[in-house]
């Protein structure tokens, strides 16, 4: 009967040890990634601002932005004079140049008069064209802003849940021990299919964990692609902390926040997206205006002077001198111009109802991301108000009635993995909220208050966010002590 009890007691000690060594545990993972958050890491400002300096396709905008307005300048000249050289009149029976009085040697030019205001209408379109490229260029930076923050958000997202999952995996081990243990004294309430569940667990951890180290490797590709040729985005030690992102419109950065579609629309009109397609617009108007430059006539003016050589008498024959003017109108029909014109309203009509169009999507875009961001905020106020202390007094429990023999083992793994699922969807949820907010942005981004500004700001986005130690596991030392009295 000593012996019994003395086992017995072997194994409860086991039990309380392995259950103090998950709380000692847990608490050594955190200080790690506290000490490791303190060195010279990858954050999220630097990856924006690697991005804007190695963006190619802004030297490629900027080219093409010269381009045209060279072509302006080109377009607002005049066509080149022509110029003629003729023998004329030459007879066929001599080839004599003095021999007949017509013969002459004749040397002319002529130039075209453009219709009405065909050059400065050319030239005030291909500026017009010009002007749109500063636009895109603002439109692409603020993009580029989004896409690499969603991209840098998300591989933080994926390296949180690996260490968690990490924490939780060492934790796993452990209570495979102590199954290990109790089942091998026969004295607990621990089953072979406890110790099966225990090992399925933590092959299932292992399963998820390579998911995750993949999706980390795939997402750090893309982001290597805006980091430029030379930069490899898995060689950077990215920052553990987690970035807040503010809203560039301060008003709008509460859940509460009430505005109708027409005062979104006006703030959205200062896009630079929305203000490359009026630029565009502008275009297809000076398009409709040269195309009613065609019911105006085209002048041309031409001259020359023949030269005729002296007589076979050797008396001087007088030079000729010709002046003309053409004119091109039209005169019997006006279909030519008429569809002329129509193609351009239709044209300039087309564009407009793209810019509509455009306007719509992103009010709905942004109005669709405000009311998931609004949601998530509850979200985050549950998880870490009520859910997430739940959650730890769940497992609390069913470890101290498991450590007491009084409990079931599977239920403690229930318990952990819930958990760890929850943490991991109190993660999701924090960075979720950034990757709105980056969005949000670069629907509210315009020419006077450009995206990369928020990265100068380390607001909270919510007063009630959830801190690193609700994502981390704990268990108090001395609730395992009160257990073991």
């Amino acid at each position: 009967m000593f012996l019994i009890n003395k086992d017995f007691i072997s194994i409860s000690c086991a039990r309380l040890i392995c259950g103090a060594w998950l709380s000692v545990s847990a608490s050594l993972v955190l200080a790690e990634q506290v000490a490791e958050s303190a060195d010279d890491v990858f954050t999220l400002d630097q990856a924006v601002q690697t991005a804007l300096q190695q963006d190619a396709w802004q030297l490629q905008n900027r080219l093409q932005e010269k381009a045209l307005i060279s072509q302006s300048r080109a377009a607002g000249e005049l066509p080149n004079p022509q110029f003629s050289f003729s023998l004329a009149n030459l007879p066929t029976d001599s080839f004599d140049f003095d021999q007949e009085r017509m013969t002459q040697l004749i040397g002319g030019v002529s130039q075209v008069l453009p219709r009405g205001d065909s050059l400065a209408l050319q030239k005030q379109q291909y500026l017009q064209r010009s002007e749109r490229h500063p636009l895109l260029s603002l439109d692409r930076q603020a993009r580029l802003v989004m896409t690499v923050s969603q991209l840098w958000l998300e591989a933080y997202k994926v390296r949180q849940s690996i260490a968690l999952i990490r924490n939780d995996r060492v934790l796993f081990d452990q209570l495979v021990d102590i199954s290990l243990a109790s089942y091998s004294s026969a004295l607990g309430q621990t089953q072979q299919q406890d110790i099966v569940r225990a090992e399925l667990e933590k092959n299932l951890l292992d399963d998820r964990l390579t998911q995750l180290l993949q999706r980390q490797e795939s997402l750090e590709q893309q982001l290597g692609e805006w980091l430029g040729a030379d930069s490899y985005a898995g060689s950077y030690v990215y920052s553990e902390e987690m970035p807040r992102l503010s809203l560039l419109r301060s008003e709008l950065s509460t859940s509460d926040a009430r505005m109708d579609d027409s005062s979104l629309a006006q703030i959205l009109m200062q896009h630079p997206l929305i203000i490359a397609l009026n630029k565009r617009l502008a275009v297809q108007q000076i398009g409709v205006d040269l195309a009613k430059q065609a019911y105006k006539p085209q002048w041309g003016v031409r001259a020359s002077y023949g030269y005729r050589a002296s007589d076979s008498s050797g008396r001087d024959r007088a030079d000729l001198v010709t002046f003309g003017v053409t004119l091109d109108m039209p005169v019997f029909s006006t279909v030519k111009q008429d569809s002329g014109v129509e193609a351009a309203v239709y044209r300039r009509e087309a564009v407009n109802s793209e810019r509509i169009l455009l306007l719509r999507k992103m009010i709905a875009e942004f109005n669709a991301a405000k009311v998931q961001r609004a949601r998530l905020d509850q979200r985050e106020e549950l998880y870490s108000n009520q859910i997430l202390p739940q959650m730890r007094l769940q497992a609390q429990a069913a470890l101290n009635a498991y450590t007491a023999d009084n409990g079931d083992f599977a239920e403690v793994v229930r318990a952990r993995i819930a958990e760890l699922n929850g943490r991991i969807d109190a993660l999701e949820i924090v960075v979720d909220q950034q990757l709105l907010t980056a969005r949000m942005n670069y629907f509210l981004a315009t020419k006077n208050m450009p995206v990369p500004v928020v990265f100068n700001a380390h607001s909270s986005v919510s007063q009630n966010s959830l801190s690193t130690s609700d994502l981390a596991v704990t268990y108090p030392s001395a609730s395992v002590e009160e257990t073991a009295l």
